[in-house]
């Protein structure tokens, strides 16, 4: 017993040592194959040129092992999913990998069993989670994964950032080894300046550039010796998807999930930005770069300004110029501003200390100056210069500045011709303000709700749009502009004039100073109001960065389930979506009127192909979330599902969880999508092909294989009455809907019977004749009020189909049509259904001879001058598509002796007289429609149905042409020949060269004897 045991043990190590062999070399393939795709991997770039997709691969800061990211310079186990599931002695690294200057995130997998270290007793275990062995009492696993810890003091004092971009700050772009990527040469003296914002691992920035030069076509983040950390493509896709950007004229994005060792970098001040402009094969690109430092001032910034060399200076001497400005105000009961200037250029060769530079802010158009001050910069530099400014400044000037009505200028005072100007506008970062309006009271019993998002253009303007649900316009709402003090609430603007359809969107041209500093400090909100109720429904407008999913056309208002037992009265949300130029697909939600407690959520995504009864839905998971607000993105969505965000009709769904219920429902706006997303066809790219024999596993229908027709959809086989002709029957057959006129068969009323055409039928029936026409509609199945409902009528249902009583028709069997041969009748009195087929009267002629007018004829006829006594029974059925002989009279039945006498046949207890052919039957196959047998002399011969090659040429070209002709169009197929012709014709090459190989070794021997 002991031998046994021992060897299934050792059998038993060793299968379990081959698995773990197989598991090794199939997880280093798929490190190997796994390449570091981030969220901002390599994209199709359209180039503005010539429209061809750009090739060159964008740097990564992580890596992807599945469907999990993982940052840079993090460890883990390899989790291969079941059934294998985490495999512990698999230790899995995101490196960097420097690659043509630049730094590529890859996954390195190796095996650790054999660096576990020996075990100090003599029965060392293995414990659940450890992959190397320990000694019953140890508590430390010496190969524990060496996960970094969260430190969340790096993220302190790491808010706000600002760049100056100019010729003079892209110094370390001029070397040897750089030329070949870049050009620095700057002739338009282009000048940018860049906000930085640090939140929950993400680095969203914002730029400003020079009206003169168009969009950025990417930017790049480098370290001090120019190697490219991360790289993000700035394309717009076209048409209305990104309003804010076109509108506002910024450049905005995120660097999501920043490694650790880039937020170092960030911290110490030794990371820098590169914007990029053209390029192409035959020409370098224009790089503007700037080192990204932290400023104070950012924190409380109201507005900012990009300063270029002044008109009339001289370019060669202002070359690589400029600077920003960093603006904050205060308008309480003294007002005042706070200036940071970061700037370079205005100094000369000779100036090394204290060099005075004058500052003035001036209104162009009063020719009025709001300051003008001298300041000594201790020690100039030529790459960036810092001063900070305080000033008392008046109501009035603060309302044009706000505006972007005040100009400021900085120049060098021993030498005016070196000056930097540019008008004060909004801040430069990219945010929106977004609300939910809900009822302000929770016991309120209003069913209205609504969103609204605003911001703030360059002049000052703000732009709002706001989307309402159930507010009555005959209540007269009134939307206002509100500062939202606690119980103070003062009405800033009526937005009420541009309320149309549910819709407010519109400007608001001046605003305050005061409107401006509440708008960035989360005091204003949207308030609606209604005769009976100051406020019906309102919110406050809270600030959000714009990229990724913020960054689409226009959010979706999700609104509460009916058919919901459990989601709150007052439950709503708001939803953003996109997909940016990696085509990958982000979306946010925003939640309101959910209790504070948490609760498990999933966020859907439903597609349709348009809003039609019956359409078939697809349903997909995006994420599982718990709280009020989540962003989340799906990298890799396959194109064919993209393209339906743009195509299809789609919801974003919110389920709970726990109860499986929906909650939240909201239809998505059409999302636009790049064009270099879209699937890619070719002229190789032929559909698959089904012809009515097809017998193959793989052309077998798809459960949600529809119809559409006349305005809805329709399950495979259903069949039914068109609604543009209710003459006409349709039928769905392999998702193509096919329609035939109805066939009325030829009716013959009795004596006491009498033909009537009911209005709205299409065939004549007889009901029994009646003295009056009320007993008439009776018999007929109609109520006393004639044309009545169905509901109304007597009738039979046969199917899915409504007969009035007494009506008389020929049953619809798709994919053969009207079955003519049969008639159905319902009983005007029983409402009995009887369906007869067609007697045909017996053949004078042998079956051979005997044909078919036309295709659809019931019966065979004999020809003329063919008349025999002798009579043959019909054949069974060669093909299903068309239709046989119908039942036949025999008036004369003979004995079994008798028909083996005349040369019969008996096969398996039938009898078949002799000359008559069959289809054998077989107890698995059933019917063998194919093979014909044939009684001839008491003797059974059977032979296959053989198809000549231009059979199955012609069945090919006719397979083709079903792709492009109407349905219902294509000639019939012969089942037989569309199997066999699809079949390899490997036996008749088997034969021939057999046939050869034989000819060749007689020859052989031939030649031998001789």
């Amino acid at each position: 017993m002991s031998r046994i045991y021992t060897t299934s043990q050792s059998r038993l190590c060793e299968l379990t040592s081959v698995m773990f062999k197989i598991l090794i070399f199939s997880l280093v393939c798929l490190s190997q194959t796994t390449l570091a795709y981030g969220r901002k991997h390599s994209p199709l770039i359209v180039d503005e040129a010539d429209g061809n997709r750009r090739n060159n691969r964008p740097a990564v800061s992580e890596c992807q092992f599945g469907k999990t990211l993982r940052e840079l310079g993090s460890t883990w186990y390899a989790d291969l999913g079941p059934p294998f599931g985490v495999m512990y002695c698999i230790k899995c690294e995101c490196v960097a990998v420097p690659k043509k200057r630049r730094i590529v995130a890859r996954v390195q997998c190796r095996n650790i069993k054999n660096e576990c270290p020996p075990a100090l007793c003599d029965d060392p275990v293995l414990l659940p989670g450890k992959c190397c062995k320990t000694c019953p009492g140890d508590k430390n696993d010496t190969m524990a994964l060496d996960v970094p810890a969260h430190v969340e003091e790096e993220e302190r004092n790491m808010k706000h950032f600002a760049a100056l971009l100019t010729g003079r700050t892209s110094h370390f772009l001029k070397g040897e080894e750089m030329k070949s990527m870049y050009t620095t040469h700057n002739p338009h003296n282009i000048v940018a300046t860049g906000r930085f914002m640090f939140h929950k691992k993400n680095l969203y920035y914002s730029f400003y550039t020079s009206s003169k030069v168009n969009r950025p076509r990417a930017i790049q983040f480098v370290d001090d010796s120019g190697t490219i950390l991360e790289e993000h493509q700035l394309q717009l896709p076209a048409g209305p998807q990104s309003i804010y950007q076109n509108v506002t004229g910024k450049i905005c994005g995120v660097w999501r999930r920043v490694p650790r060792d880039y937020k170092r970098l960030l911290r110490d001040e030794r990371l820098h930005v590169v914007l990029l402009w053209g390029g192409n094969k035959f020409q370098t690109e224009l790089a503007l770069a700037g080192r990204i430092g932290k400023y104070t001032a950012l924190q409380s910034e109201l507005f900012s300004a990009l300063m270029e060399p002044a008109p009339g200076s001289k370019s060669d001497i202002m070359s690589g110029s400029g600077g920003t400005a960093i603006v904050s105000t205060s308008s309480g009961a003294a007002s005042s501003m706070h200036l940071t200037l970061v700037f370079n250029g205005v100094f000369s060769p000779d100036d090394y200390v204290d060099s005075p530079v004058s500052i003035r802010i001036e209104s162009p158009d009063r020719r009025e100056v709001v300051l003008d001050e001298v300041q000594k910069v201790r020690k100039p530099s030529s790459e960036v210069n810092v001063l900070e400014i305080s000033s008392p400044i008046s109501i009035q000037n603060l309302r044009l500045m706000s505006r972007g009505k005040l100009l400021l200028s900085v120049e060098s005072k021993k030498n005016p011709n070196l000056r930097i100007q540019g008008h004060i506008v909004t801040r430069t970062t990219c945010e929106i303000f977004q609300t939910l309006l809900a009822p302000h009271n929770v016991e309120a019993k209003t069913r209205s709700s609504g969103l609204a998002w605003v911001f703030l253009n360059t002049d000052g303007s703000l732009s709002y749009n706001i989307e309402t649900d159930q507010v009555n316009a005959r209540d007269h709402p009134e939307i206002s502009l509100i500062e939202d003090m606690g119980k103070r609430k003062a009405v800033l603007e009526d937005l009420t004039p541009s309320f149309n359809f549910n819709q407010a969107i519109g400007s608001v041209d001046k605003l305050g100073p005061k409107v401006v500093e509440s708008l960035y400090a989360g005091d204003l909100g949207i308030n609606i109001a209604v005769e009976h109720e100051t406020s019906l429904i309102r919110g406050r407008l809270v600030p959000r960065p714009v990229a990724d999913a913020r960054d689409s056309a226009e959010p979706i208002l999700l609104k509460r389930s009916e058919m919901s037992t459990i989601a709150p009265h007052h439950a709503m949300g708001m939803a953003w979506l996109s997909i940016d130029n990696e085509c990958n697909l982000h979306y946010e939600l925003t939640l309101s009127g959910f209790q504070p407690h948490v609760q498990d959520l999933q966020i859907f995504l439903e597609e349709k192909p348009i809003e039609a009864i019956g359409a078939p839905v697809t349903r997909k998971l995006l994420e599982e979330f718990s709280g009020s607000y989540m962003e989340g993105f799906v990298l890799g969505m396959p194109s064919n599902e993209l393209v339906k965000l743009e195509s299809s009709v789609c919801y974003l769904e919110v389920h709970s969880k726990e109860k499986n219920e929906l909650l939240l429902r909201g239809k998505l706006k059409s999302t636009k999508v790049p064009a270099h997303c879209f699937p890619i066809y070719t002229d190789n790219n032929v559909p698959n092909v089904y012809l009515p024999g097809d017998r193959n596993d793989d052309l077998l229908i798809t459960a949600d294989t529809k119809c559409y027709h006349s305005g809805r959809f329709y399950d495979e086989t259903e069949q039914w009455r068109s609604t543009e002709d209710t003459c006409q029957m349709c039928a769905c057959q392999r998702g193509h809907a096919t329609c035939e006129p109805i066939k009325c068969p030829v009716v013959h009323c009795k004596l006491n019977e009498e033909l009537i055409q009911e209005e709205g039928e299409c065939c004549a029936m007889c009901v029994p004749q009646s003295l009056n026409g009320k007993e008439v509609a009776v018999a007929a199945g109609l109520s006393e009020a004639a044309g009545g409902a169905e509901h109304n009528k007597r009738g039979c249902r046969l199917g899915d189909q409504f007969h009035v009583a007494g009506a008389t028709w020929h049953p619809f069997l798709p994919p053969n049509g009207f079955d003519t041969c049969t008639t159905c009748t319902c009983d005007a009195l029983t409402l009995e259904i009887r369906c007869p087929r067609m007697v045909c009267p017996p053949l004078q002629c042998k079956e051979k001879e005997a044909y078919r007018p036309d295709k659809k004829a019931c019966c065979k006829v004999c020809p003329e001058g063919k008349m025999s006594s002798s009579r043959v029974d019909k054949m069974g059925p060669s093909n299903p598509n068309v239709l046989q002989d119908q039942a036949s009279l025999k008036p004369n039945v003979r004995t079994s002796e008798e028909i083996l006498s005349q040369g019969g046949c008996k096969v398996v207890n039938k009898l078949y007289e002799n000359g008559q052919e069959w289809h054998p039957v077989l107890a698995s196959h059933g019917e063998q429609k194919c093979i014909k047998c044939r009684c001839k002399d008491s003797k059974v011969n059977c032979d296959r149905k053989r198809c000549s090659r231009s059979t199955c040429q012609q069945a090919r070209v006719s397979s083709k042409r079903k792709i492009y002709e109407k349905p219902g169009s294509e000639p019939a197929v012969d089942e037989c020949c569309s199997t066999q012709c699809k079949r390899p014709r490997r036996h008749h090459r088997r034969t021939q060269q057999q046939q050869q190989q034989g000819e060749q070794q007689q020859t052989n021997k031939r030649g031998v004897s001789s």
